[in-house]
């Protein structure tokens, strides 16, 4: 997921370069959403991985 989030995040950066600039906030509000659905699945995952 953090590789998607990474992938929104270059294709935001290359739109915004060549001016589409509703094509760079549509993959700059995905990149964002997936890298926050990654961060709260890998803090569930250390806690239930701690348990016994």
């Amino acid at each position: 997921m953090l590789n998607w989030a990474v992938t929104f995040l270059v294709v935001a950066l290359i739109a915004g370069v060549l001016g589409l600039t509703g094509v760079a906030g549509a993959a700059t509000q995905i990149a964002w959403i997936l890298f926050v659905i990654f961060l709260i699945l890998f803090v569930v995952g250390l806690v239930m991985g701690r348990r016994p």
